[in-house]
């Protein structure tokens, strides 16, 4: 197994690395402090969504309505602020009060009648649309108009600077380090065969060097953007999650064998369901950050983006089977999709092009997740 994952791993972070040294060489710009800028804003909203769909996959379902649903809680949101004059925070709760309750219902009626997730999402996908474009009338509402202009919009327009950027920076080096030293603690308290301690340290020194770059290359613009910031508190909590605590470790193991889980005690239906909950939140804030990026709700908010989750997720090493995956891998898996998408549209791609690689990226991460799953067995 460590094999596979460390063929995976080689050629994910190769991939990577091509993607953007052809983007350097198409457009120098592409790693300048703006672009990097609005790519740090670009991957933090793709994502989020796909920490929200890890959930759902190590369970072993899947969920094709999110991008629907990113569009219609932004959707709720604007038309609250701008049609009726409610304060931005409260039409923000309200959005994710609804979005909570429709992913409630959506969990519910898988667990609880057994339909497979993919017809009752591909259902709510079709709803959701539906009810976005009714919610904005088919028009565009404009996010900064009404007295809350800035408070829904500063997701993506709020940036941390010079000493707060860096500031930022060192609590994030200071968090991955110890991390590292409780991973170790941990796996030899359990008798686990330990990485030498120069491999686990190598390994987070290049992803703190990497952070220190971008943040760098990032002052020298307008500095750190509070969505890379939401995105860091978002892989924090999902990680914890998953990692540490029963609800995840109950995740992993309905994905791996549904039925043994099942006779082990696991209340499936529940766990299923809750990460359902908590997927919902997650479209919620995603929604508000796509907004915030565009300015307004468009009815093209969202769109694809249940695809750009789920790619990101099986290119980031999650077995589509349930019962394995990582946030670090879903993190590496979506900044190539970012990528990708960021510099097409830096060279002035078409949108022709863009559903063209976004489909070849899916089918070979599909095609990488069978092929790595038959070497298992």
């Amino acid at each position: 197994m460590n094999k596979e994952f460390s063929i995976r791993d080689l050629a994910l972070v190769m991939s990577l690395a091509c993607v953007w040294v052809f983007f350097y060489f198409m457009d120098p710009h592409f790693i300048g402090s703006r672009n990097l800028t609005n790519l740090a804003i670009e991957f933090s909203m793709a994502s989020i969504l796909a920490l929200g769909m890890l959930l759902i996959i190590l369970s072993g379902e899947i969920d094709l309505s999110v991008g629907s649903g990113v569009g219609l809680a932004g959707g709720i949101a604007c038309v609250l602020i701008v049609g009726y004059d409610l304060a931005a925070p409260i039409a923000m709760l309200v959005s994710i009060v609804a979005t909570v309750g429709l992913w409630y219902l959506m969990g519910k009626l898988i667990t609880s009648q057994g339909v497979p997730s993919f017809i009752i999402t591909l259902g709510g996908m079709l709803v959701f649309r539906g009810l976005f474009e009714k919610t904005i009338k088919n028009d565009t509402v404009n996010v900064t108009k009404g007295a809350d202009e800035n408070l829904l919009s500063i997701l993506t327009t709020h940036y941390f600077p010079g000493w707060q950027s860096l500031l930022i920076f060192a609590l994030v080096a200071a968090l991955l380090y110890f991390a590292m030293l409780q991973k170790r603690k941990r796996e030899k308290e359990f008798g686990f065969d330990l990485e030498d301690f120069e491999s686990s340290f190598l390994k987070v020194f290049v992803v703190i060097q990497a952070l220190l770059l971008m943040t760098l290359i990032m002052n020298k613009n307008k500095g750190v953007p509070l969505s890379f910031l939401i995105l860091g508190i978002t892989a924090l909590i999902i990680h914890t999650l998953i990692k540490h605590t029963a609800f995840g470790r109950h995740l992993y193991a309905i994905g791996g064998n549904k039925e043994a889980a099942e006779i082990s005690g696991i209340n499936v239906k529940k766990t299923v369901t809750m990460a359902f909950v908590i997927l919902g939140v997650i479209v919620a804030i995603t929604g508000f950050l796509q907004v915030a990026y565009q300015g307004s709700s468009t009815n093209t908010i969202g769109e694809y983006m249940e695809l750009d989750a789920i790619a990101a997720c099986v290119i980031g090493g999650v077995s589509l089977s349930g019962g394995r995956g990582s946030v670090g891998g879903v993190l590496i898996g979506s900044l190539l999709m970012a990528s990708l998408l960021n510099g097409m549209t830096l060279l002035a791609m078409g949108s022709a092009d863009k559903f063209i690689a976004r489909g070849a990226v899916l089918v070979l991460a599909v095609w990488m997740d069978v092929y790595l799953n038959k070497g298992r067995k």
